[in-house]
Order: structure tokens, then sequence, then C-alpha cells
């Protein structure tokens, strides 16, 4: 009897202790966790602070959806007119621009569509124009917004038929996607430097003002159900924007290359 006493105490404490472990859950932009962003700071802030971050990496526009739902208590996306309409709804309770990092057009070294050499808005003329093989996200996430912004910019109608593929999945499986197709697609240069499979490809047009990426935080309104947990949510937004937080993004690098850079600095290039 004391044997089966000591068993059931045993298998009790792990849970007892899984049961006190401090964490938020974050819906985040698939560029910051399929760069290495995310698995590069959460530790350095679970070590901080004790507190542990849950990634649900989806598309801007769906991580916005699970604010809105409650589905998260806080948010990191790029996706400034739906952050700003997130805000005025009522579903967040504050909102910080963290970092920048900038959109890259990359696509075959052959340039069918010759967009070497010019501005981001004249490519996309010139990927109109001539109806170039184009892989797009496809899945309502903030890159997917810049590129739509591109095409309005150029004043071109977004792309369609044989030549326009959508792939509603997240920035890796596009990249990769490009790559077999020899295709042109516009992607986050964090991203892109963690991409491995290029194969042909390379950038083609970067270093454009309107491909300026910014990242910010929310945090999502605790009205939205008791179980959100604001406290512990908000010592993570404020990290984000502090000295800590600024040293934590700025040290990641992709071979060598520093590739968001927190909003206190100013990105090169």
């Amino acid at each position: 009897m004391l044997r089966c006493f000591v068993l059931v105490l045993a298998l009790a404490v792990p849970l007892s202790v899984s049961a006190q472990e401090r964490f938020i859950t974050l819906a985040s932009t698939t560029s910051a966790q399929q760069s290495g962003l995310l698995g590069h700071i959460i530790p350095l802030f679970r070590q901080q602070t004790g507190i542990d971050v849950h990634v649900r990496a989806v598309g801007s526009g769906k991580a916005l959806q699970l604010g809105r739902q409650g589905e998260a208590d806080a948010l990191l996306v790029h996706d400034r007119a739906g952050e700003m309409k997130f805000m005025a709804e009522g579903h967040g309770l504050d909102r910080r621009e963290v970092m920048d990092n900038s959109f890259v057009l990359v696509g075959p070294k052959t340039d069918p569509a010759s967009i070497r050499g010019h501005s981001a808005v004249e490519a996309a003329m010139h990927l109109a124009d001539k109806k170039a093989p184009f892989v797009s996200r496809g899945d309502d996430s903030g890159t997917e917004h810049m590129e739509l912004r591109l095409w309005r910019l150029a004043d071109a109608k977004r792309p369609s038929g044989e030549n326009y593929f959508q792939t509603g999945q997240g920035m890796m499986e596009t990249l990769t996607q490009a790559a077999h197709r020899n295709a042109y697609t516009l992607a986050d240069r964090a991203t892109w430097l963690a991409f491995k499979d290029r194969k042909d490809l390379i950038i083609l047009v970067g270093r454009d003002a309107p491909l300026l990426n910014t990242y910010s935080s929310l945090l999502v309104s605790p009205a939205k159900g008791v179980h959100i947990k604001a406290p512990d949510a908000k010592v993570w937004h404020e990290w984000l924007t502090s000295e800590e937080g600024h040293k934590a993004i700025a040290s990641f690098h992709i071979d060598g290359e520093q590739v968001f850079f927190p909003t206190s600095t100013k990105p090169r290039g």
C-alpha cells in the first residue's frame, strides 16, 4: 500500500511542476520563426524572465485573426494596415514597432523579365508586362500584402493565369516552389538567407525604400477571456523594445550578416 502511495506521489510531482510553468502564446509571422530569430531570442527572454513563449507561426493575417479570437496572448506581425485595424477595433491593448528588415525580389539568374537593376516598382511593372512566372504566398500574410502593394504601385493588376502560382503556405515553402519552378517571388531577406535550396535563384532587387519590412508587437486585450495571460505577455512586449531585447535581436545573424534591426537602430544599406 505504501509503495502504491509513493508511486502516485512521484507521478503527481511532474504534473504539479508542469502546471506551474509560466508561458505565453505568441502568434507570429512565419518569417520570424523560419529565419531562426525566435529560436534565438526566446531562450534569452526565458533566461531573463522565467517566462517561456509558445509560438504559433502563421501569416500575419492569420496571426491577427488568432488575436481577434483570443487564441494568443501577444502577436508579432508585419502588416501595418492590418495592425492599425486590429487596434482600432479594440482587440489590442498596445502596439509597438519592434524591428525592421527588408523584402527582396528573387528570381532566376537568367532574369528573363529583366528586373535586375530596377526599382521594386519598376520590377513589378516588368513582371506584370512580361507575364513572368511568379510564386505568391497567397496566404493573407504580410508578405502577400506587400506583394499586392507593389502591383498597385506599379499600376498593374495582380497577375493570373498559368504563370502565377499561389502556395497558400509560408515563406520557406514558397521559396522552395519558386526554386523548383525557376520563378520569381517576393521574400523577406532573413528567410531568404536561411533558405538553402536556392537552385538558380538569386536576389535581383533589394535595398529599395518600398521594400522596408517593419515588425510590430501587439498585446491582445484581456477582454478576450480570463485565459489571456496579459501580465506575462506585457513582460514579453516590453522586453522586445527594451535595451536587452534590442541586444538580443541585433545579435541574431545568418551567415555572419545581421538581418533584423531594432527600431532604435537604422538598417544598413
